[in-house]
């Protein structure tokens, strides 16, 4: 003899819902991770004191600009490819170590900025930052 609570129709829940225990693992995660950023074991140290500085030089860094007439400028200067390359190799020559940054114009001719990368190869210089807007 079973006893029966309801219709024989209805069906009992054959699913477990799953969302209130991923709601509490997304929590006890969150726990996890801030108070293992916080409890991080460190070694108490008392370092001393000096007074020696860091003396770091900034880059030298060389802007030179090709508008669309194929004009070739040092800054802000004028200057013609024998003068650009006699610069480059002086600059490479100082031992600073120079970076270039060689801005061109959208319609400059493709010969004037190839030409400009081939005296600052054969003067030494390697580091050449194309700049854009």
């Amino acid at each position: 003899m079973a006893f029966q609570l309801g219709d024989d129709d209805a069906q009992g829940m054959n699913e477990m819902n799953l969302i209130p225990l991923i709601d509490i693992m997304l929590v006890l995660m969150i726990i996890f991770l801030l108070t293992a950023t916080v409890l991080n074991p460190t070694v108490p140290l008392e370092l001393p004191k000096t007074a020696a500085t860091v003396n770091e030089q900034p880059p030298e860094v060389i802007q030179i600009s090709i508008d669309k007439d194929a004009g070739i400028f040092w800054d802000s200067d004028p200057i013609d490819l024998e003068t650009l390359n006699a610069r480059l190799k002086t600059a490479a020559a100082s031992g600073k170590d120079p970076s270039i940054q060689l801005r061109a114009d959208k319609d400059s001719r493709y010969d004037t900025v190839a030409q400009v990368l081939a005296s600052a190869s054969q003067a030494g210089l390697s580091k050449i930052a194309f700049v854009n807007e």
